[in-house]
Formats: structure tokens, sequence, C-alpha cells
């Protein structure tokens, strides 16, 4: 059931109105999102009177900025890196997923409280599926980070029949516990592990546009070979350095974009009630896309 009477004219009429729903992503950084082109382009398209906007979070802040959220009264909102784990204490609940992951990625509003949910992984597995026609069911697959992220899609892929999930990241300890996570299908991992799988994700920020990891791949091209299919779930730039790295060999890649889009949608979808508009946002992401270049 739909939150929102629609409006046919709000592409037309002045808007944000005094009544505009708000709805943000937390984090840090922020300015690359496409989460705002997304989100917008499909409350325009289904005439509901709601915003999305990119809040930059500094580390340590979080606290701070749920509580004006909540105090504002914002519908839902997005979580970004770094703000994944430290954002759960200031939640009135998380889902059964999100607290086994200790990790959210997005936040809604039932009543008064401020419920989290952890969809990164389900988000990743749905891409795949839908964008490549690749299904992970009986695949081994190299997980490269052990973070939020991380730990999230390694549970997704074991919940979806990975033959094998290896969990290569430098904190030991983590990447224990995102195996784990994987049940009897997870393997702590190293490098010479990535010649075993057909399948590579990098979940982590590695060769992201604004960090102190741009321009940088987490794995050299040395170490991949034909027939794998490498996914970087970082987006900006459009074409990261991994991506890049792997195409130079030959090799099918793909940066993140469809899997954000995935998760904006199960988002937009819980936040609204309405079933998203996939094409007009596919069609908003790529011509984004297109201008950032």
């Amino acid at each position: 059931m739909s939150n929102f009477e629609a409006e046919p004219r709000m592409a037309s009429w002045a808007w944000p109105t005094g009544a505009t729903k708000v709805l943000a992503i937390l984090g840090d950084p922020v300015e690359y999102s496409l989460s705002p082109v997304i989100h917008n382009s499909g409350f325009r398209r289904l005439g509901l009177d709601c915003v999305y906007v990119a809040l930059r979070v500094p580390n340590g802040e979080i606290g701070k900025a749920v509580e004006a959220l909540r105090f504002f009264g914002v519908l839902g909102f997005s979580v970004t890196m770094p703000h994944k784990e430290s954002i759960i204490p200031y939640l009135d609940e998380v889902t059964d997923r999100a607290k086994k992951l200790q990790s959210v990625n997005f936040v809604y509003r039932q009543d008064d409280r401020f419920i989290g949910d952890s969809t990164d992984g389900q988000a990743l597995v749905e891409a795949l599926r839908d964008e490549f026609d690749l299904s992970v069911h009986g695949r081994s697959v190299a997980v490269l980070g052990s973070g939020g992220a991380g730990r999230a899609i390694s549970l997704a892929l074991a919940d979806n029949g990975a033959k094998e999930v290896y969990v290569i990241s430098r904190n030991l300890s983590t990447a224990s516990a995102a195996a784990e996570l994987a049940g009897s299908v997870g393997y702590v991992g190293v490098n010479e592990d990535i010649d075993r799988v057909s399948v590579i994700v990098n979940a982590t920020p590695i060769g992201m546009t604004g960090t102190n990891l741009a321009g940088l791949t987490p794995i050299r091209a040395d170490q991949l070979k034909e027939g794998q299919f490498v996914y970087d779930i970082v987006y900006h730039p459009h074409v990261t350095p991994l991506v890049e790295v792997a195409r130079s060999r030959g090799i099918q890649a793909a940066s993140g974009v469809s899997m954000l889009v995935r998760l904006s949608t199960i988002a937009f979808e819980k936040w609204t009630g309405v079933e998203a508009p996939l094409e007009e946002i596919r069609s908003a992401v790529r011509a984004e896309t297109l201008r950032r270049g």
C-alpha cells in the first residue's frame, strides 16, 4: 500500500513544497553519490512529494546526525561508509539480518522508530542475476574486503548457493568473521585463492573517487585470468581502476551502478510503498554517468 497520494503535476509545479517528505543519504564522502539522482527521478516520475538529499556526516558524528533527522521527521535514509556499523547504537531497532551482520545500509521509519536493515548482499546477488544473467549458485567467489558490505555479500552468496566463498582482507579477524557468516562454504582467503574462483567481488572502497584510495586497485592485473567475472561495488568513477584493469585483459567486468540501482529500489519501495519506476531510474543514471564522464 502506498504511503503517498500521487500528484501527476509534480514535474511542473513548484517543488519541494511545504509538505515535502525528506529522505537522505549519510556518509563521507557523499558528493559523488548517485542516490539523489536515482530517488528524485523516481519521485518525479510517480508524482510523489518527496526529496532525497546527500548529507556529509564526518566519522564520529553519526549520532548527532540521526538525532537531527529524527527531530525533523525524515521518512528514512541510506547509510554508507564510514557509518554502516557505528550507526547501530543510535537506532531504535535493527532487523535480524542487520543484527547478524552488524551492518546497516538503510533505515526506515515505523511510527516514531528508526529501524535499520542491511540489503547490500541481496542487492549484489539480484544485480548479478538481473543485469548480467549470472547466478552465484554453484560458483566459487572471492570477496575482497570484510567490512559491512563484505560481510553482507558473503552471507548472501552462501544463502544463494555459492560453492565456495573466499574472504580476502588484510584484517584476518574481520575476514574470519565474514567467512563464518558464509557457514560451511566460507573460507579466509589469500591472494592466491583468486585463481580458484570464477567471480571476484571488490567490497572495499579501493579505487573510489574522493578518497585517499582513488586510482588504486585491490588486486593486480596478473592475478586475473580468462573466464572470470569481476564486479566492483565502487561506482565512481563509472569505470573504476579495477574494472579498467580487468577489461584490459579481456575479462568481463562491471562497476557497482547496477547494485546501487537495486539497493535504491529496495529502499524506495520500503519508504513509499510504491513500486519503483526502474526504467526511469536506469535512464537517469545513464544520463548522469555520461555527464560525469
